[in-house]
């Protein structure tokens, strides 16, 4: 019977996730499309993406950050982004932490959820991980994305483990490789 009710709960949660993620999105969707029209927009969208969902999202979860910062990022200045990914609330979790505009380095399959993924084929620097070339890519996007003041955000597990009792999966040593190859600080979250 417990089981049971776990399952109903965790079922009602999804839901109320899904609901949470999806309404911003269709509220200020006219916005948020005028915000992708072209990359000088994306601080705007990035200011959008932070306030209007991210945070809305990880309240309405139930989860209001409590934010320990050992160092202040400074202002203009690009970072790569590095954090462990245990759960879907880690986007929203590393929206709200940074003030400073960063563009995330994600799968390529996220572009087939509905809404969500429209607007992340158009913000977000894609990779097929199954392909060389692909990631090679992500460098050269990733350099474009620089060069304009924006900072990268990468969790370099390569998603969400399938076991949940892993709570620091293997990191893959792409991040690192950007970090050194444009010369930017690491700043672990």
């Amino acid at each position: 019977m417990i089981e049971f009710l776990n399952k109903i709960g965790y079922t009602i949660y999804r839901i109320w996730f899904y609901i949470l993620v999806t309404l911003p999105i269709i509220i200020f969707f006219p916005f948020l499309v005028l915000a992708t029209l072209g990359e000088k927009w994306y601080p705007q969208f990035f200011w959008m993406a932070r306030n209007l969902w991210a945070t809305p999202i990880l309240y309405g979860m139930g989860c209001p950050p409590k934010i320990k910062r050992e160092q202040r990022m400074e202002r203009k200045k690009s970072y790569m982004l590095v954090a462990n990914h245990t759960s879907m609330l880690d986007i929203m979790l590393m929206l709200y932490i940074s003030k400073n505009p960063f563009v995330f380095v994600g799968k390529k399959e996220l572009v087939k959820i509905p809404l969500f993924g429209f607007f992340y084929k158009r913000v977000c620097i894609l990779v097929d991980r199954e392909d060389t070339r692909s990631r090679t890519g992500v460098y050269r996007r990733a350099q474009k994305r620089l060069n304009q003041g924006l900072s990268i955000c990468i969790f370099p597990e390569g998603g969400v483990p399938d076991d949940e009792n892993v709570l620091l999966d293997t990191f893959k040593d792409g991040a690192f490789k950007m970090a050194i190859a444009h010369k930017i600080s690491v700043v672990p979250i």
